[in-house]
Order: C-alpha cells, then structure tokens, then sequence
C-alpha cells in the first residue's frame, strides 16, 4: 500500500510539474517558457532564457524558440548516474519537417542536458542543446565580484596556455568543458560534454559589458577550428582543433546532440571531480595494478635518439647501469628504459632488444614510443612513399582537407602527415610497431601525436565513420584492443600530444606539451615554452583528471642538469620541478644524462630522495587551493593533499615579489589541533601549529612543501 501510495503521489507531482513547466529540487530550479528554459541554481548562478539550437541541412538553422507548439512531460529515471528526474520538452511547428526534444535529467547535484532532433532524413553538423543569445534575451550570470571563464584549448600541442579570462569584454572558444566562477569563492559553474564518439564540443562565449554577465554562449557539436597563424597562440592561433575541412555530418532519422553535464556549485573544485567521475560512468577507464611505473626517457638528453650521436647505444648502458644504483628508485616498480623517437639505422629491434636484456638483469623494463596516427616524413613524398610496414602508397592512406589535398598535420620540408584510423593500411601500421615492442619485451609504450588522428578530412576508408571524433574513437579502441592480443593486456600506456577526450584508452596524458624543466618560459637561454611554471599553471585547473580520467597524470620528465642542449638548470629548479610533478599526481619520469658528474649526483639526492620515491610509488594529486590565473609568469598557488599525514604546496614563480600566504586548517580538511610542520625533502621541523590558522612564506622563483604530522 506504501510503495502504491507513492506511485500516486509521485504521478501527482509529475502532473504539477509539468503544469507548470517548472522543475525543482534543492540544486537547482527550472522553468520553461516558449521554447525557452531557465536555471536558477542555488548558490545563485542563473542561466536566463536558454535555447537548444540545430543547424539541419535542409531546414538550415532553427532553434527551440522558433517552433509553433511546446510540450513537456517528465518521468523518473534510476540508471548508472543515481536516481533522476527527467524533463523532456518537444518542441513542433507544421512548418518544420521535424520535431526537436530536449532532454533535461535532474539529480540531487547536476543536470544533463542533451537535444534530439526526429523526423526524416536529416543531417546535421552542428546541433547545440544549450545556448544564451542576446537575440533570446538570454543570460548567464553568478555572484561574486570578481569572476572568471576558463578557456581550455582542445588538445596539449604548442604549449597554449589555459586561459581564466577575466570579465567584462572576455571572448573565445573553449573545448569540450568550461566553468564559470569567481576567484576568491570559487563558486560558479561547470559545464562539459561526457560523449566524445563523434562530435568535437565546443563552449563559444563572450561576455557582457556588465561584471558577472555572459550574453552568449553556445556548447555545441561540430567545432572545428583551422589554426590562425595571424592570431596569438591561445586566442585562435593554435588552440583549436587544427581542422582543415568543416566537421563531420551526423545524418540519420534522428540526429542527436553530445550529452552535457552542468552544475552550479559553491565549490567549482568537488563539481570538476563530478564531472571527471561522469564521463567514466559513460565510457569506462582503465586502472593499474600495483606501483606506479618509474621511468628513464631519452628524449631528454637526445631528440631523435642518435640522429646527433649524443647518446649512443654505449650510453644507453651506462644509464642503465646508474640507474641500477639507486635503491630508492629501485624499490617499488621495476624502472623502465622509455626509448623515445629513434635513428631506425642505429637503433633497430634487435639492438633495442639487445638492450632490454641488459636492463633485464639490472632489473629493467624497456619502453617503447610511437606515433599510430601520422607519419613523418618528407614533403611531397608520399606519392612514392609506402606506409611502413605495408605495400599501400601513403598517398592512399592520409587525410584530406576539403579540397581533398592531402592535410599536413606538422609543417616543415620534414612533415607529418595524419593518417585515417579507418584505413586497414593504419591498422597493419599499427600491427607492425606493436609487434616491435612485443619484441623488445616492452611493458611501457608511449603513443603521441595523437590528434593527427582526430582530424576532420573530405576522404575516408570507411564511408559510415563521418566525423573526425568519430573516426579517432575508433582508431583509439582499436588500437587499446590490440596492445591487449599482440603484448598483452598489463601494458601501460601514456598519451603524449593528445586531445583529452576520448580517456578511457590510456593510463595517463601529459598535462601540458614537453617540459624542458626551467622555471619561467621567459628565462634567457631556454626555449620560450616548456617550462615548470607553464606546465603547473595548466595543471592546476586539470588536476581533477588524476583519479577520475586516469590513475595518474604525466608532466613530463625531471631533468637533474639540462634538458638536451639547453642552459644548466638550477638546483632550486630541480626541486620546483619535482614538487610540481608531486603535486600534480605524476609518474615519475628522468630525462637526464647521467654521465654528467652533476646529473648523478642530483639524482641521489632527488630522484633516490626515500620519501621522493615512496610518493611516486603511488602518486596522489594534490588539491588547488590557490590556481593560477591571468597569463602572467608571476603565478603565486598552493595546493593541498589531505591523509594520514597532510600535505601543503605552495610554488612562487615571481622573479620579484615572496608569496605569503595564510592557510587554514578547515580548508585543509583538517581539526583544530596540534601539529608539525615538517620540511618534505630533509624532515626540518619548520614549527608548529597551535592555532586555526598559519603562515608560509616562499621565496622568489621557489617552492616549498610541508607535511603537517599531528602532535598527540
């Protein structure tokens, strides 16, 4: 009788909600009016007068507003994501071919939204289910006084900055998430797509000329960006997705838009980890057994490795021989020798093999690289040139633009050309290299150049993949699935230069692009990207990746002395780097060459550093408290990891100006009590801690890290 009079109260609230065209619970308020939808979420975040919007080939743009007739109707929904309540609005017009439906699912802390338009034949390349117009009177705002919209770049290429900017007259495009929020409470929105199986998501926004006002923004299917070489790298330059024809069409009797999670939250920090949980609820991810993997890569001391004889296969054995003698780093998993891009004519399989039986008896692993989606090459030579590995001409295995002229992914008289994922030639390339690593016993396998395969091209294989996303998705699980048949399923996989989405095919991805590991990209000397403060600006917005995407992040190697050809570093800045690695939940990676005096002796200190090793065993992200915002090199943040023993962060990268900051206890997830404050790497006692709060000072171009050790 119980669970009946339930069903009937609930069928009598179904019927008041969709009276009202309203929806509500104690996240959020939803109103629906015309074709239009509104949210008020509690911590005040309000998006005014939404629409859901498709560009159809035949009936060209149409939003929701546009229809005639507006129906709504709402059912319960229990599924993977918990127990919801479903909104779902059908919007009809006798002068449109077609009916378009939002869809609109409730649970106790976020929405998903997603648009689906039914009827004939219809085909799409751009279809968005969320979008604030002016022309709507749409509009979105938060409180606070002093707000932000991060701006992601689609993939990890070029070194591009995330950008915060700030409002008023703030303009871009992020890709695939965003937020909205206030620097000082962190409140705000976040907002993301959790399908990447075909379209690439794009989040265009301008802000208004009133602080905490945004009068336009757009998430929907079907960016693709053509890099601009007259724009700035972050601002349209070289923070797209490198498309060089217009996005893939979805066609069908019903075409659909990706699904997005949105959030108001008075903590954008929680609603970030949310949405990374989210997207492996719809996609999975992979786990790792064990310790984390340690690593030597020789892109460090030599790009391609023996193409400039810096490290030859002589050198390769004495690493391997130094790295032996580290205890510490030799404690937890076996260390991998990561061979990175190489000389073909110098170190062929059986050289690389040769090697990995030496590192076998020093209790080695060996490492493997390639790139599945590209290949470089010379220019123009593709007409002659056959894929390795097979008898196709590459001609007849590239992507192409909408000319149908073949794409050059990587420019230069030495270029790289992408390669169709679809295509069977791409497939026995693949097949081929897997097979060389299986030779080398390699356990470890870094991929790169990833995006090449996400391109939009006018020629494909396979005629039903039709879309850049589409096609890379399948070229990823492809590949995932026979690293799992050829080597075995125990294999760990990093992706370098990638896009973040699709995840669920790797162990980790680089942060950011290769990091030379100098402090500032403006230091003399040094290549103007690269660098530490770069690398951990970037991160300190991702760091939510770590644990809920992947086990862990890569930021790339330490280097103990210099990094291939480049100035010596510093001490302080091999500290700065090791604790920006630690704080971002990285695996432990070395780029040194540890035949130089000062790189071995660093790396006793640092790399074979106890409680340094212990960490990277099982590495754990550390928590912003304090994230980098604006472009500026003079970042000022702090981080947090909570346990047994807590953890505090803090990086100055100002070349003139110490960061002081005052911490708290309750931010730091911690009671009011005693504690020590310990120095990480030599256990110095830097004071104690009576009171609710306390004080760090860094010095320029520094970083500290503290562990506080309760004192009973």
């Amino acid at each position: 009788m119980l669970r009946l009079s339930f069903f009937f109260f609930f069928l009598l609230l179904c019927s008041y909600v969709q009276a009202q065209d309203s929806l509500v619970n104690g996240h959020v308020r939803i109103i629906v009016h015309n074709g239009k939808v509104s949210y008020y979420f509690s911590n005040g975040a309000k998006l005014e007068n939404t629409i859901a919007s498709i560009e159809e080939r035949t009936a060209g743009y149409i939003t929701s507003a546009g229809f005639g007739k507006h129906l709504t109707s709402v059912e319960h929904v229990t599924d993977s994501f918990g127990i919801g309540t479903r909104l779902n609005i059908t919007h009809e017009d006798e002068k449109i071919p077609f009916c378009f439906v939002q869809h609109i699912t409730m649970y106790a802390s976020f929405l998903l939204i997603d648009a689906v338009a039914e009827g004939g034949d219809l085909e799409t390349g751009n279809i968005s289910p969320l979008s604030v117009l002016p022309v709507q009177q749409g509009s979105l705002s938060i409180t606070g006084s002093d707000p932000r919209i991060l701006d992601v770049p689609f993939d990890n290429d070029n070194w591009v900055k995330v950008l915060t900017p700030k409002w008023p007259n703030a303009n871009g495009i992020s890709y695939e998430f965003s937020a909205v929020y206030d620097k000082y409470m962190l409140s705000g929105l976040v907002m993301g797509s959790l399908t990447h199986d075909f379209w690439k998501t794009g989040i265009v926004y301008r802000a208004s000329a009133t602080t905490g006002f945004i009068d336009s923004l757009k998430i929907y299917g079907g960016a693709a960006t053509e890099d601009n070489e007259s724009l700035p790298p972050a601002y349209g330059g070289l923070d797209g997705t490198h498309d060089h024809a217009p996005h893939g069409i979805m066609k069908g009797n019903v075409v659909s838009s990706p699904l997005i999670y949105l959030s108001g939250s008075r903590d954008i920090r929680k609603t970030f980890e949310d949405y990374g949980k989210a997207n492996t609820i719809v996609a999975g991810k992979l786990t790792w057994k064990g310790y984390a993997p340690v690593y030597w890569n020789s892109f460090g001391v030599e790009g391609v490795l023996g193409y400039s004889k810096v490290m030859m296969p002589a050198g390769v054995i004495k690493i391997s021989d130094f790295i032996h003698s580290l205890d510490n780093f030799n404690k937890y998993a076996k260390p991998v020798l990561s061979i990175d891009s190489y000389d073909q004519g110098i170190y062929t399989t059986d050289l690389l093999a040769s090697l990995g039986k030496y590192g076998k008896k020093r209790n080695q692993q060996m490492g493997f690289y390639f790139i599945p989606f590209a290949l470089w090459t010379w220019k123009n030579s593709i007409d002659q040139q056959t894929l390795n590995g097979t008898t196709t001409l590459l001609q007849d295995v590239v992507l192409r633009d909408k000319d149908r002229n073949p794409i050059l992914y990587k420019k230069g008289d030495w270029a790289a050309y992408p390669l169709d994922p679809t295509h069977p030639a791409t497939r026995q390339y693949i097949i081929t290299q897997l097979q060389k690593a299986k030779a080398i016993k390699a356990t470890f396998i870094k991929i790169d150049f990833l995006t090449a395969g996400s391109l939009e091209s006018s020629v494909r294989f396979d005629k039903s993949v039709r879309s850049g996303m589409q096609a890379y998705n399948m070229g990823m699980k492809m590949l995932k699935a026979l690293v799992d048949s050829i080597m075995g399923p125990d294999i760990f996989i990093t992706m370098a230069i990638s896009p973040m989405f699709p995840h669920q095919y790797a162990h980790t991805r680089f942060v950011s692009t290769d990091v030379y590991s100098h402090l500032r990209d403006d230091q003399p000397g040094f290549p103007h990207w690269g660098s530490t403060e770069a690398s951990l600006s970037a991160g300190s917005h991702l760091w939510w990746v770590q644990g809920t995407l992947w086990p862990y992040t890569n930021l790339d190697v330490a280097v103990m002395q210099r990094f291939q050809q480049n100035q010596e570093l510093t001490e302080q800045e091999v500290k700065v780097r090791i604790y920006a690695m630690m704080t971002m939940g990285s695996i432990l990676g070395d780029g040194s060459d540890f035949r130089e005096k000062l790189a071995t002796e660093r790396a006793k200190k640092y790399l074979d550093n106890a409680d340094v090793c212990k960490f990277f065993s099982q590495p754990k992200v550390f928590t912003p408290l304090r994230m980098s915002d604006g472009e500026s090199m003079d970042q000022q943040m702090s981080f947090y990891l909570k346990g047994d023993t807590t953890m505090v962060a803090l990086f100055n990268f100002s070349k003139e100006q110490q960061f002081k900051e005052t911490l708290f206890l309750k931010d730091l997830g911690l009671d009011h009590g005693k504690y020590l404050m310990k120095e990480f790497l030599s256990g110095e006692l830097l004071g104690k801690i009576e009171n609710d709060s306390f004080t760090l000072i860094v010095p320029v171009k520094d970083a500290i890290m503290v562990k506080l050790i309760p004192e009973f």
